[in-house]
């Protein structure tokens, strides 16, 4: 039998941050320990609102998976599909917490690192993109020069001021861009944006249209100058097929798939057809970004910064050296905790 206890931790962002939805200052998630012969497992759960999930839903959620777990008499060994059998409906953010403790704990009992576990080079590691929020333009300049390091800026996009925000970021740095809209616009201000976009040094652009609009999709990606990533429009392996001719890759999330079990599958679907591959997150201490870490060797592009924009992170792991991600070479996950969580 594993044994449960969770904590919740408030995570304080080091700037609002805003995007086409609502702003915030902090977020509340969710620390999970399952403990099995004296060993513990780590993770993590980012609840998302958008989808009716909080910090107490995800606690439920995990608590009646450990109980499901252990009637069945389930072996912590055999995590592999673990977590999706036991899974708690609408709650992927606990399933994916479960999943990688259960991972981060058979790590730890052989010793080894997970991505060696999962024999991933981890000498392959991408660079990760910074997100820049919505914000006005003395703000998002400010914010720019913050991140001077990164080789990479994600610029949050989707209100009426979106293109005094580009040009506030171009007024400081040259360095290449990627575009969020989150849903933000119409397929008629996708259009035009885009095609303003690709002249001031955009690579891609993430979710352009409302989730549901695959179809308004088709007809922007056929005139669109710069690829077109899926972002609220995928969860799992199964939301993929529908959207190949829609759109040029896809946006994997741990939090939005269950853990790392799904992410894996939906790698391999992308791919099977044709997409490129992107691995994001929520806004998260370095407990949850290092399990996805582990997966960055096998992606295109990464966006794992959402602990960089925190000012509480109690945990220590995954790193950025010259805008480049670098694991840790501990057994598991290899996260460290470094401050008590705020409870």
């Amino acid at each position: 039998m594993i044994q449960l206890r969770h904590h919740p931790m408030e995570l304080r962002l080091r700037h609002t941050f805003r995007l086409a939805r609502g702003d915030s200052d902090v977020r509340q998630n969710l620390i999970v320990e399952l403990e099995h012969d004296g060993l513990v497992g780590l993770g993590e759960a980012a609840p998302i609102a958008r989808y009716g999930q909080d910090q107490a839903s995800a606690a439920r959620a995990v608590e009646l998976m450990v109980e499901r777990f252990n009637e069945q008499n389930s072996d912590p060994r055999h995590y592999a599909l673990a977590a999706e059998r036991v899974a708690v409906e609408g709650e992927p953010s606990a399933t994916a917490a479960f999943d990688m403790a259960l991972r981060d704990l058979a790590g730890k009992r052989l010793g080894a690192p997970l991505y060696e576990l999962m024999g991933v080079d981890s000498t392959a590691m991408p660079v990760t993109s910074f997100t820049i929020g919505m914000d006005d333009p003395e703000t998002v300049v400010a914010k720019v020069r913050e991140a001077s390091q990164f080789d990479v800026l994600k610029v949050k996009m989707g209100s009426a001021g979106d293109r005094a925000v580009i040009e506030a970021v171009r007024s400081v740095s040259d360095q290449p861009l990627r575009v969020d809209a989150n849903e933000g616009w119409t397929l008629e201000e996708a259009g035009s944006h885009l095609a303003w976009l690709a002249d001031q040094g955009v690579e891609l652009v993430e979710q352009p249209l409302p989730a549901g609009q695959i179809e308004e999709m088709r007809q922007l990606r056929a005139a669109s100058p710069l690829p077109l990533f899926a972002d609220e429009s995928v969860g799992v392996a199964s939301d993929i097929p529908k959207l190949a001719g829609a759109f040029d890759g896809i946006n994997i999330k741990l939090m939005k798939c269950g853990g790392i079990g799904e992410a894996m599958r939906m790698i391999a679907t992308a791919r099977a057809h044709g997409m490129k591959v992107m691995l994001g997150c929520m806004v998260e201490s370095s407990l949850a970004i290092t399990a996805a870490a582990h997966l960055s060797p096998l992606i295109d592009y990464a966006d794992l910064d959402g602990n960089l924009l925190t000012v509480n992170d109690p945990f220590v792991g995954a790193t950025v050296k010259a805008g480049r991600l670098v694991l840790p070479s501990g057994p598991g996950l290899g996260v460290e905790r470094i401050s008590t969580v705020d409870e």
